[in-house]
Parts: C-alpha cells; sequence; structure tokens
C-alpha cells in the first residue's frame, strides 16, 4: 500500500484483542473460500486494482549465483536496517515512523500486506505476488521489531520444525 496514506480500516474500531482477533478470524474463513474470477485466470489486469498494473512491468526473473561471504541474506540486510530504526525519530524514517505507532499499528500494517499477497495470488497475478510479498516481509519484520521478537527466533522454530509433517506440527499445537 502507499506509505504514508490516510485509510481507516475496520479493526481501527476494535476496543479488544478478542475482537480483532474475531474479525481477522472472519477474514480468514472467508478467504479459504475465495474463488478466482474467469478473467484473473487469464489476465490479473481484470480484477487487479489499478495501482497494482506498474506490477506487470516488473522486471524479468533473474538467478544469481554468489559465494556466501558476497552479501549477507536480502532478510538479514533488511532486519538490520529496520532494527537500526528502532527508536530513531519519526520524522526521519518511515520505519521508525510505524514502530512509534506501536504493536497494534505495526499488526495491521501485516494484515492489509497479507491480504495485498492474496488478492494477488487469487487474480493470477506472480509479479503482484513478488511485490505485495517484499512489502509483507517488511512489515512482518517491523512487527518482529514492535513486539521484541528475533528472527533468530523465527528462523529456529523454522529448523525445529524441518523434517516433521505438517500435519504432525499442527496436531501437536495447543488447542485453542
Amino acid at each position: 500500500t502507499a506509505h504514508g496514506a490516510s485509510q481507516t480500516y475496520p479493526w481501527d474500531t476494535f476496543s479488544t484483542q478478542r475482537q480483532v482477533h474475531e474479525y481477522f478470524q472472519r477474514l480468514t474463513n472467508s478467504l479459504q473460500s475465495l474463488r478466482v474470477p474467469q478473467s484473473c485466470s487469464r489476465r490479473a489486469r481484470d480484477c487487479a486494482p489499478p495501482h497494482r498494473l506498474s506490477h506487470e512491468r516488473a522486471a524479468p526473473k533473474k538467478r544469481r549465483v554468489m559465494a556466501a561471504h558476497a552479501q549477507p541474506h536480502a532478510l538479514d540486510a533488511l532486519w538490520a536496517t529496520v532494527a537500526s530504526r528502532k527508536g530513531a525519530d519519526p520524522s526521519t524514517s518511515w520505519t521508525a515512523k510505524l514502530l512509534s505507532k506501536g504493536v497494534n499499528k505495526c499488526a495491521q500494517k501485516v494484515g492489509e500486506e497479507a491480504t495485498e499477497v492474496v488478492i494477488e495470488a487469487a487474480c493470477g497475478n506472480a509479479a503482484g505476488v513478488v511485490t505485495e510479498s517484499a512489502d509483507l516481509l517488511y512489515h512482518l519484520q517491523v512487527l518482529w521489531a514492535a513486539t521484541g521478537v528475533d528472527p533468530e527466533d523465527v528462523y529456529a522454530e523454522l529448523r525445529r520444525r524441518e523434517g516433521t509433517s505438517g500435519i504432525t506440527e499442527k496436531a501437536s499445537r495447543p488447542k485453542g
């Protein structure tokens, strides 16, 4: 979404975490039943909002093989930038501005970007999925910074799950 755009969202009026949770549960349920219109399977332009059409001009895929020592992973470099903005002057950095607005605003942005990824995918717009996924990963890292989550903790959890059936892993989660 456009940075700095002033919009009102349903969750802006929620006063409890339960209300937010229920809203996103309803959203999740409705997304599970999402049907892709025929026009989307032929052309993403038919269902993509007009401001998304710039994604069609995205650069073609390039595969680069780098030596392990050449550059840090893009997510590690992004985290270094996000972490460096924590406590910075909100007037000098979009990330600092988001962080200054608190966890709820950061979580809201993750929800918005995740929804935009879903829309682009449902429309069959791979370039849109790429750009919206980049936005989602950025906002997820901002949320991690806001909540004090270190990416290494997330990576450790992913490593812990490696080699475990998704069905087995999901069954091991507490019911709730």
